[in-house]
């Protein structure tokens, strides 16, 4: 049975031998990239095109038509090559249309080495884009799926080829589109494909003395792809070593997914490829969800539609023609619902049995306070690449929940929200406990953070200007963790504000100097972690000015705020505290929908990694953490 498949969704592909077919309707240039697991391609020889239509088990067609067929042989891809993106360009330099809104849908159809079809797909809803990403093929746990996609440039080629990491976006795009000249018998021919296996690829002229190399000759062992893989996030340094190898996943022999495993994702370590993992089931969550909500949509739409040719139908509305007419537009609807929602469970009966391996794997600053991680621990000796803040889900995905990671050090600060206006009934009984939660999260996070760090290299500081969260704050200053007692009252806020701003002044001019060795004894290196409670109660407009320079230039330097503070207490200052507002990430200690995924931008709901009620698992690590930090001064 074939997959019609609407944007965003997924489905297996039970052979790696397909054949892809595209029809437009005029003729357009057809091609495929060959990217890592994050998308990125990492060279000009890693595009099949007309110029260069055969790559190691890709072939594309040698010019710009109306229709074409792309072989595909993803046994033969290389094992570094994670996704295959099909894409679609308007040829430049004709009198023919210049955006694909003006032109037929294009409409592509995915089939076996038998010829039967497995999924097809219709990019719908296109304007002004030039370019498109029409269909990708991905690895998922040592199988291949293919994902409807439909992602188009305005911008065309050079927009598209920029957006998948590739240098000289622009040069690459137009060597492409001179290596075509379609006319309007510019059909697609078997023969004419095979003749332009030889075609010169224009990158294969060498690089003009001075300039730099499009490609870097590959390391001893790694797959001739012109060039190493950069297997790096995309803020994140880059590494000097190969990275580590990722488990073997083979698909199952009865055809089904392999069973999953921990850490199947690239990385240079199995930290990172944990947090790889996590973020490609978030990815896919996210993109599983859209093709779910878009079908229901089509689905309502159509029997609207229906429907309403039913009531314009002067034979249907009498006798129990209307009756019928509506119930099998119903019925239809119904149909399609139930098609789409069993794609759904299906995902997610992959994505779940996908965290019950991934969960207890985690490393304590990605793991749940009542994960096993935490029993035995002890302070480690390097710091973390990433925190868990919490967990994220949807309404039709629970109970599954996908852990919210976030890189360190922290580019933004935190906003605790003790005022949450959209609350579950029943979560908190008033507004003083929710604001004795909102302080736990900030207490909870910041036992968190001391305790992935090696000693001495995380801070914790407090503002508590009237004492409001004495019985919050009590895990850490019950174990002794914090670098000061809290500050209160007036005269505690600015002492702790204007110490903070010397600190930020004087290691941003050491470093701009190149003189990091001559800090002022007094001056402490760790990073630092401070929290205000109850903001902005206690903060004159001098205070503000300090706290909004921090926000701005103390992450750079080690310095980072949580504001645990209610968005209405804010709001009677002004515009004065929207750009602090705007600058850092919201949280809340209740269950609410204000994450947005940056793929499809889904409303995900986000509950805080709190301690569960009774555990002491928080005051046995910290005490373990001021123990170190007794031995390390």
């Amino acid at each position: 049975m074939t997959a019609e498949l609407v944007r965003g969704q997924n489905h297996p592909l039970p052979q790696v031998r397909l054949e892809i077919r595209i029809s437009v309707g005029v003729p357009v240039l057809a091609g495929a990239t060959l990217g890592d697991e994050n998308g990125t391609v990492r060279g000009p020889q890693l595009i099949a095109h007309p110029g260069a239509p055969t790559l190691p088990g890709v072939e594309v067609s040698g010019q710009a038509a109306a229709e074409h067929r792309l072989a595909v042989d993803l046994s033969a891809v290389p094992e570094a090559v994670h996704r295959v993106g099909v894409f679609l360009a308007l040829p430049i330099g004709t009198t023919g249309p210049l955006r694909f809104g003006a032109v037929p849908a294009p409409r592509t159809a995915v089939h076996g080495p038998d010829g039967t079809e497995i999924a097809r797909y219709t990019v719908s809803g296109l304007d002004t884009e030039a370019a498109l990403i029409a269909l990708e093929l991905y690895r998922r746990q040592g199988a291949w799926k293919i994902r409807a996609m439909g992602q188009g440039y305005a911008g065309g080629l050079p927009a598209l080829f920029a957006d998948q990491g590739l240098p000289e976006a622009g040069m690459l795009a137009a060597a492409i589109h001179g290596t075509t000249n379609p006319g309007p018998t510019a059909a697609y021919d078997h023969g004419t494909h095979r003749a332009n296996d030889a075609a010169r690829n224009p990158y294969d002229t060498p690089a003009p003395e001075g300039a730099p190399a499009l490609d870097t000759p590959a390391p001893a062992g790694a797959p001739t792809l012109g060039g190493p893989i950069d297997y790096s996030h995309p803020r994140r340094p880059r590494h000097t070593a190969p990275p580590s190898p990722t488990p073997a996943a083979c698909p199952a022999a009865d055809g089904q997914p392999a069973p999953p495993v921990a850490g199947d994702a690239v990385g240079w370590s199995m930290e990172e490829r944990l947090y790889n993992q996590v973020w490609g089931m978030f990815e896919d969550l996210a993109r599983a969800m859209a093709a779910y909500r878009g079908a229901v949509d089509f689905a309502d739409t159509r029997l609207e539609r229906e429907l309403d040719q039913a009531l314009a139908d002067p034979r249907a509305r009498l006798g129990d023609g209307n009756a019928a007419a509506r119930e099998a537009a119903q019925t239809r609807r119904d149909q399609l619902v139930d098609q789409a929602r069993a794609v759904l469970d299906r995902d997610l009966a992959q994505l779940t049995a996908e965290s019950e391996v991934v969960e207890p794997a985690l490393p304590p600053a990605y793991a749940r306070w009542d994960s096993p991680a935490w029993h035995g621990y002890r302070v480690p000796a390097e710091p973390p690449m990433a925190l868990r803040l919490g967990d994220l889900h949807l309404p039709e995905s629970l109970p599954l929940r996908i852990p919210l990671l976030v890189r360190l050090p922290l580019e933004h600060g935190l906003w605790i929200d003790s005022g949450a206006t959209a609350m579950p009934e029943g979560s908190f009984a008033d507004s003083t406990a929710l604001r004795q939660a909102a302080m736990e999260t900030a207490v909870a996070l910041a036992a968190r953070l001391l305790a992935v760090h090696p000693a001495g290299e995380f801070a914790v500081r407090v503002i508590d200007p009237a004492g409001a969260g004495t019985r919050a704050l009590w895990p850490l200053t019950g174990a002794g963790v914090l670098a000061a007692p809290p500050a209160t009252g007036a005269a505690g806020v600015m002492d702790v504000l204007e110490r903070l701003t010397r600190r930020v002044d004087l290691v941003q001019m050491a470093v701009r100097g190149g003189a990091a060795g001559s800090l002022p004894d007094d001056v402490d290196t760790a990073r630092q972690l401070l929290i205000v409670n109850d903001f902005p109660h206690g903060f004159d407009d001098r205070a503000i000015t300090r706290l909004r320079y921090l926000a701005d230039e103390g992450p750079a330097v080690g310095v980072h705020l949580v504001l645990v503070a209610d968005r209405a207490d804010a709001a009677a200052y002004g515009p004065l505290l929207d750009p602090l507002w705007r600058s850092l990430m919201r949280l809340t200690p209740a269950p609410d929908e204000h994450f947005a995924d940056p793929w499809v931008g889904h409303a995900w709901t986000y509950e805080p990694a709190l301690v569960p009620v009774g555990s002491r698992i928080v005051e046995q690590v910290l005490a373990e953490v001021a123990a170190a930090l007794i031995k390390h001064k």
